[in-house]
């Protein structure tokens, strides 16, 4: 990048993240998932977590809402790659199709 880019009032700036992991060990996953689970939902029964966390979406999604990523060398995942990529002032940022309101 030779051009500076300076913020702006109402420049949109889109952070996309990508992660891609490999299923190394897929019983350590789903315990990992589970155990991410219990942690942030404490008033379920232990005996109801595995219908919450029943398959690699729900694995994934209790992992990045307990710890932000994937692949911390605990969770049955090998990294496979990591990317950032920042864009600015995209056509339609998310709020346009209804996730999250304007701060």
């Amino acid at each position: 990048m030779d051009e500076l880019t300076l913020p702006a009032q109402g420049m949109t700036i889109s952070v996309r993240h990508r992660q891609d992991v490999v299923v190394a060990d897929p019983e350590r996953l789903l315990a990992a998932a589970r155990a991410a689970f219990r942690e942030l939902h404490p008033d379920i029964p232990d005996a109801d977590v595995p219908a919450h966390v029943a398959d690699v979406h729900d694995a994934v999604f209790a992992l990045l809402e307990r710890f932000g990523r994937l692949a911390d060398g605990t969770d049955g995942l090998s990294p496979a790659g990591d990317r950032v990529e920042v864009v600015l002032d995209v056509d339609r940022p998310l709020q346009d199709y209804g996730c999250f309101g304007p701060a």
